[in-house]
Parts: structure tokens; sequence; C-alpha cells
């Protein structure tokens, strides 16, 4: 019995059973409390939503443009004609020219975003299925690939989930097992706040796998000096919206995919026809394109980073000197995210916590709280993405200062 098919007969589950979730919801049906993204009537929008989140406004800009261009849009053009073969060309150009990729490395735009890639990964790199990959878990979506790759591989797992299911710190570098064919990460964990603000240097000889879907752009990468063999990141946060993975792949890793991978998901088969194996997705490479040419004016890769770390800076310098009344879980700042910052209100307080969330909406700042089907936690999330600018985090900065100081004066007269 292949690995593969073990898996799905130790599941213990019939292959028509159906899962229903119960979709979460909430007693208190304030649009702000519904995780609403619409701010009242008249009102700008300030979207600090995890993602998919807004382009920067320039981007925006010319996106729009798009339409009324005397030519064919790039949502209706037909991915084989040779007008989307140039946008094509243009936006594999810019994106290496953007994170000075290496030509060693090809780069494809795939389906099925960060979740196709849990998949992928093991499906390209693990010919025979029962091949050791070690997966490092320090947060939610590095341990939903671990789940998947569990299908295709023999992952050695190396977490640092605490006892009490939290994660606050990465796990060990220690020890690898030398005999992965590769190793996984997930270089910022958008749940848990947590972030490798540069990519390790593992000491042993497999390349290293990034999820890297909530940071890419933002960070320079050392590619050859960390020894990549894959990274990819969905669209829908730094570089882009919902539809597109980039993927970007080490020629030597390429040509020989498990005989299961599909074609949709192999790396070999989309390099050797060009990224046009079926179709791309036409408008929102296009929508990369823009994005990354708006980069490279801004000032590239470096200046992303030099703007992630003063936004993020200027938010938990007011969480750190708020003496308690916002707290954030991740204590060391090392590791502190700078794409996503999880912030609690007066320890939880829920009625403070609803005031917050209700007057930060009517000023339109939105996207701190989003619903899941498994509720909402005890955090609130700051995502401060390429798309965020400075002038909007003075905003949300200055608004939790001000209601800081209103509750305690409040408190204080009580």
């Amino acid at each position: 019995m292949s690995p593969h098919r073990r898996v799905n007969a130790l599941s213990g589950t019939h292959p028509m059973t159906r899962f229903e979730p119960t979709p979460f919801k909430p007693a208190d049906t304030h649009p702000a409390m519904l995780g609403s993204l619409r701010p009242p009537s008249g009102v700008t929008p300030l979207n600090f939503s995890p993602g998919p989140t807004s382009l920067a406004a320039e981007v925006q800009t010319s996106i729009k443009a798009l339409f009324d261009a005397e030519r064919m849009c790039s949502m209706y053009l037909s991915h084989r004609s040779p007008e989307f073969f140039d946008i094509l060309v243009s936006a594999v150009q810019r994106c290496r020219m953007a994170m000075n990729i290496p030509k060693e490395y090809e780069i494809l735009f795939m389906h099925g975003g960060g979740h196709g890639q849990f998949a992928a990964v093991p499906l390209n790199l693990c010919t025979h299925g029962d091949e050791k990959a070690t997966y490092l878990v320090n947060g939610t979506w590095s341990k939903r690939a671990l789940t998947d790759a569990s299908k295709y591989c023999r992952p050695v797992v190396v977490s640092s989930e605490n006892q009490d299911g939290t994660f606050t710190h990465n796990p060990s570098l220690e020890n690898l097992d030398p005999e992965s064919k590769y190793v996984y990460l997930c270089s910022n964990e958008t749940v848990n706040g947590i972030e490798w603000h540069q990519l390790p240097k593992l000491g042993i000889k497999a390349p290293l796998v990034i999820d890297a879907s909530s940071d890419f752009s933002t960070k320079p990468i050392d590619w050859v000096g960390c020894n990549v063999g894959v990274l990819y990141a969905c669209a829908s946060k730094n570089i882009g919206h919902p539809g597109l993975t980039l993927c970007v792949i080490r020629r030597d890793l390429l040509g020989t995919p498990s005989p299961l991978c599909p074609g949709v998901l192999c790396y070999t088969t989309n390099t050797r026809e060009g990224n046009l194996w079926n179709t791309i997705a036409t408008f929102n490479v296009e929508v990369v394109n823009i994005y990354m040419q708006w980069m490279i004016a801004q000032g590239g890769v470096h200046e992303m980073e030099r703007r992630a770390i003063a936004k993020s800076s200027m938010l938990y310098d007011l969480i750190d000197k708020s003496e308690g009344f916002y707290t954030t879980p991740i204590a060391d700042p090392t590791i502190r995210s700078r794409m996503n910052i999880p912030f609690d209100v007066a320890g939880g307080d829920e009625a403070t916590t609803r005031n917050f969330l209700i007057q930060g909406w009517e000023r339109g700042i939105v996207g701190l709280r989003t619903l899941t089907p498994f509720g909402v936690g005890k955090y609130l999330r700051a995502s401060l993405y390429n798309g965020v600018s400075m002038d909007q985090v003075e905003v949300l900065v200055a608004f939790m200062a001000n209601f800081m100081k209103t509750c305690r004066t409040q408190h204080s007269a009580v």
C-alpha cells in the first residue's frame, strides 16, 4: 500500500462523508462586531485587515486606468495572446528585479493559494511519498501546512507550541534531521504575530522551503546564502489580490515530482509550459506587475522593509508604554511580526473591547477583528502590509492613545 493510500485508510473516513462546519454567529449584530469593513457612509475606510487587504493608493489608481485605456483589459485578455505574453514577461522580470531573484530560480504564477502549496511542495519534492521533510511549526499556518504534508511525505516535526496551544517563540534549529528532503517554515505567522525577520542558515544540505504569503516583498531575501529551494506567497497581502500565488523554485529541484502530482500544482510542468499550462489568472498577473513597478519606484525591497519597521515600531511602542492597557502576546522584539500585530484591550474586557471596535469603525478603522468558523480569539490584530501607509498607522495609533486616555479618565472619575 502506498504511503498516500495509507493515510486515507487510517483516517477512517468514508470518501463520501461530508462535514458541514457550523458558522460562527455572534450575538452582537453591530457591524463592527461582525467584522464589517465598510464604515458609516461618508467615512473613508482605513483597512487593517489580515487579508485580503487594500492595495497601495497609487497601485489602485493604476489599476483603474486599465479600464480607461484604449486597449483590451487583461481581465478579459486571452492568456495566449501576444499582448498578455508581454505583460507576463514584464511581471516576471519586475519580480526578479524587485526581489533580487537569481537566474537559478524559476518564477511561476499558480492557482490554489497557500493551501495549494501545502500539498504542492511535498508532491514536487518527494518523488515516492515516503521521504522525510522537516517542518518548523511556529503558528497556525505552519501547523496547517504540516497536516496537508503528512499525506505526501514523512514529516519530522520541530514545534514551538506551548502546552496551552499558543505560540510565543520560534522552534529550535539544533539537531535538524540531515536526511530531510527539505526544511519548511512560515516566515510570518499572521495569527500568532511571529516573524523570522531574517531567514535562518540551517547548517544542513536540505533546501529551505518558505511560506512567505504575508511578508514577501517586505524584506530582502538571501536566496543563495540561506539555501532557499522554494518560496511561495499568495498575492492578496503585499503584492496583489486573491486568486494568484507567486512561486519561486530553484531549477535543480525540478524534474522529479511525485507521479500523483496534478499538473496544476506541478512546478516542472508549469515551468516547461512557460506559466501557460492552463489558463493563468491574467488580470491578477498584471496587478502584480503594477505592484512591483510601484515597489521599485518607491525604493525597492529595502524601502519596504524600512517602512515595515517604522510602522510596526510605532504601534508596538504604544502598546509597550500603555502600562498594560494594551498587551501583545509576543514579548521578544526579535520575533515580533512587523506585518500582523495582535493586541488586546483592557486585558480583553468584552465591554471595553466592544467600545473600542465600534468607535474605531465609526472613524473608518476597520479589519481589526475578523470572524472565523471558530469564533474570535482574545486578541485583535492590526495588519500593516505594504498597502497600509504610514499616515494610516498614525491615525490608528492616535485613536488607540486617545481611547486609552478616555477610558482611564472615566475610570478615575468613578
